[in-house]
Parts: C-alpha cells; structure tokens; sequence
C-alpha cells in the first residue's frame, strides 16, 4: 500500500504546524518545498537541526526536496549556473533530512520542445553527474509551464537518459493543465508508471467563466482519483502520494507564486485547504480493495 505525505508549505510556513498536521491525521510523511519563508536550498544548519528536532521521536520522514530546480530559462547561461549551485544545496538538505530524491524541472516552456529536444537532453547532463556523484534521485515532474509538459514528454525524456537517478514523478492535475495532454488517469498515467518514483495530488477542473483549468478541491475536479488510488494498489506502488493542494478556499493565489510556489503568500489559508482535502483523501482510501 502506498503511503500518505503532504507538501509542508501547503500547510504553514510554520514547521511546527505542518508536523502537528501530520501527526493529527496519521500521515507518513512532508515533502519539503518552503519553510519559514526559506526555500530548501536557503534553510541554514541551524533552520534544519531546529526542523530536525521537531521531527525527532514522531516516526515522521521526510519523503522528499521539492525544489525549483531549471524552472528557469534555458538560454540564460547565469541563471542556468545560479540552478546548478540551488541543486547542489539541496542535495546539502536532502543529506541532512537522509532523503534521496529531490524534485526537478526542464526549464520554462519554449514552445520549441520538439525542435530544441537534444538541448533539452544535454542540459541534464551535469545534473545527472552531480546525482551520480552523491547517491541522488533527481525526480522529473510533468508541469504544464515547462518544457516537459506532459507525461508523454516526460517519460519519453527519462527513456532517453536511461538513467537510474532520474526518474518520474506522477501528478495528474498538471496533465490537466497541459494543452496537450491526455485523459490524467488512466491514460497519462499508464505512460509514466513504468519511471514513476513518486506522486502528488491535487485535483483540477474548468473555470465556468472562462474555461481555464485551476486548482480544486480533491474530489470535485476531472481526476479519477479513485481510480487512479485504486491503481496504485493494483500497480503494487509502495512509494509516497503527497497533497499538494494548490487551492485555498478564500483566495485565488495568484499564478506566478502558483509557478514559483514559496513562502507565506503561498501558504495563506493552506491549512485549511489541507484539512479539507485530506479529509477527502482519506475517505477515498477507505473504499480501496486490496
């Protein structure tokens, strides 16, 4: 069966309230994306120690870095560098909290994926170096801004690395985002289950006014999330699915922190939008088959 986490900063910038979070419904795990307004390649020994020992005798692991790694732009060489340094930190983290994957990207979408696709292959080269070197999983996510924005593309480009430290990680509601993607379960999901390491939940559907996707509460968007919780049991997926809730049911966060999630403008009324979400999730995960 596979376990439960959620994305810290989903919850709170606060730590604290994200264990106590996890504690009161029984989840297995946090995902680190933000804490305390200090992205995970920001956070000081003295932010992970204090973080360490909120954690300590909670039975609490830490799943994962959910890093901004190449969301950025591919042609510009400073700032493709300045990534470099930000996967190299949270590596540093990664160690610290005895987790080995750690979130990634392609870049920010060209609109020239098929045509720049070898470019886009020997980007990772270094990236792949550093994982190599330090024992890391660099956990390839399907989102619909970047240059891989559907699973299709995505395990398409794991394939063609062919490389044990970069693998999958599955998030339905982003291939309902995608312009191009396919139905998020079963049919985007069939094509990356083979690379998947990891998952996140979040659910989408179609704006009545004008027709975009944006973020809903679990259960009321176009996922199959019964079907696809269903499938991870059929599947034998023993790895991690975190909330990544994305909705908050007083606001509208505004779609550059959505692109760059972080910090307290992100976490607004997260809590809450966890609680309901969660709620929801656990009630799906009641009505599994073994």
């Amino acid at each position: 069966m596979f376990k439960l986490g959620v994305i810290g900063d989903e919850v709170s910038q606060d730590f604290a309230t994200v264990v106590n979070f996890v504690k009161e419904f029984n989840l297995d795990s946090i995902e680190i994306r933000s804490v305390w307004d200090k992205l995970p390649h920001e956070l000081t020994d003295a932010d992970i120690g204090r973080m360490r020992g909120l954690l300590d005798g909670t039975g609490i692991e830490i799943i994962g870095i959910a890093s901004p790694f190449f969301k950025c732009d591919m042609d510009d060489a400073a700032e493709r560098k300045e990534h470099l340094d930000i996967l190299k930190g949270c590596v540093r983290a990664a160690k610290a909290f005895d987790t080995s994957l750690i979130r990634t990207f392609v870049f920010w979408d060209t609109g020239e994926t098929e045509v720049r696709w070898d470019e886009l292959i020997a980007a990772y080269d270094e990236p792949r170096r550093i994982a190599d070197g330090e024992g890391i999983i660099l956990g390839m996510e399907n989102e619909s801004t970047t240059s891989l924005s559907t699973a299709k593309l995505t395990a398409r480009f794991i394939e063609e690395i062919d490389s044990p430290s970069v693998r999958a990680i599955w998030d339905p509601a982003n291939e309902a985002h995608a312009r191009a993607g396919e139905t998020p379960y079963p049919d985007a999901y069939n094509r990356l289950k083979p690379t998947m390491i990891h998952a996140h939940l979040k659910d989408a559907g179609a704006n009545p006014d004008t027709g975009e996707m944006e973020s809903v509460p679990v259960g009321d968007g176009i996922i199959d999330w019964q079907g696809q919780l269903q499938a991870f049991v059929n599947d034998g997926y023993e790895g991690h699915l975190c909330l990544e809730t994305h909705w908050r049911p007083s606001l509208k966060i505004d779609d550059a922190i959505l692109n760059r999630p972080a910090g307290q403008a992100f976490s607004e009324a997260g809590e809450e939008a966890s609680r309901i979400c969660i709620e929801r999730l656990l009630k799906m995960t009641g009505n599994l088959g073994a």
